[in-house]
């Protein structure tokens, strides 16, 4: 396993490299490490390279492809733990509506509130936006008494079909003029990334991943049913609403900074457990460096297949996840 996780890093700071290095303007990846060594440490390499090239690589690619890895590693996260606690493989924060309600907070922030709190606005109407969505994903599979897997996603399905026509009044109802800004951001797009506003998600992604990876051990209980669970003196309804609640947490961060991506956190896990297995131990940290990676990619082909205009992020994963949703339907007949 040492020589997996290694070998994961290894791929990880590859893609990094590539990610910064590909584009309208190709930069090589010598003046990508160069230029990142020079601003971590003030002549410490001698600078051969031109201003521009050096605004691209610093002020542009870093920024974005460091959000792409945080958005891609919290999703990953989210979908393996939401498997766990829910014990269903189609679980993920896009199908279960989540999503869509941090995609209604930060609206409601971006057109009608106003940053009244500074930055923080929209990722926390973003985040309270999340825990509503999930509160009534939680709400309707109690009333419906939709227990089971298939019918817990849904519940989801539903709320965020109602969810997001809220969210597409509130747009109706907005400016129209920033409205138009939102309906492309709510494709998912990593374009407005930005060094100061990379410590939010940051924080966010350390302090709830680092929660849920030392709760690896009661998501393996919670994998083997309920009823094990609590012989080994885990409170399962308190525990499952609190690794929601994280959930809604990372995803509504996230969303407010990238908008809507979806079937990553329903991909990844997946991907993850045939690599290394299901014990959550391994299935969390692996699931947060292949999201990473998987962002990265889909960025980099966002960015170049109709250049110099940028794909939403959105529709290659909406496109990449329907196809993987399709392949795991198949699966489970």
């Amino acid at each position: 396993m040492p020589v997996l996780a290694a070998g994961g890093i290894a791929v990880l700071l590859a893609s990094l490299s590539m990610a910064v290095s590909v584009g309208a303007v190709s930069v090589s990846a010598g003046t990508v490490w160069g230029v990142l060594l020079n601003k971590l440490m003030p002549g410490m390499i001698e600078a051969t390279w031109s201003q521009g090239r050096e605004a691209i690589v610093w002020d542009i690619r870093f920024p974005r492809a460091l959000l792409a890895m945080m958005v891609g590693a919290g999703l990953g996260l989210v979908g393996a733990s939401l498997q766990a606690v829910t014990r269903n493989p189609l679980a993920d924060p896009h199908l279960l509506g989540i999503s869509s309600g941090g995609a209604f907070g930060a609206i409601l922030a971006l057109l009608h509130t106003g940053l009244f709190l500074g930055l923080l606005t929209v990722p926390l109407f973003a985040f309270f936006g999340a825990l509503m969505a999930t509160g009534l994903v939680l709400g309707v599979s109690r009333i419906a008494d939709a227990t089971s897997a298939d019918r817990l996603v849904l519940a989801g399905v539903a709320v965020s079909f109602i969810v997001m026509a809220a969210a597409n009044l509130l747009i109706f109802l907005g400016d129209p003029r920033a409205s138009h800004t939102v309906v492309f951001w709510m494709l998912g797009g990593l374009g407005l990334a930005r060094w100061d506003q990379l410590i939010y998600p940051l924080v966010i992604l350390v302090a709830s991943g680092g929660w849920l990876l030392s709760r690896a051990g009661a998501l393996n209980a919670m994998t083997v049913g309920d009823e094990t669970a609590s012989t080994l003196g885990i409170p399962v309804a308190r525990f499952r609403l609190l690794v929601f609640a994280v959930g809604a947490l990372i995803t509504g961060v996230m969303v407010a900074f990238s908008g809507i991506i979806g079937f990553v956190g329903l991909m990844v896990p997946h991907i993850v457990r045939m690599l290394v297995g299901g014990d959550y131990r391994r299935v969390l940290p692996a699931s947060a460096v292949v999201g990473a990676i998987f962002l990265l990619w889909t960025d980099v082909v966002a960015r170049t297949a109709m250049a110099p205009e940028d794909i939403p992020i959105g529709v290659i994963t909406g496109l990449i996840g329907g196809l993987f949703f399709i392949w795991l339907l198949g699966r489970r007949r």
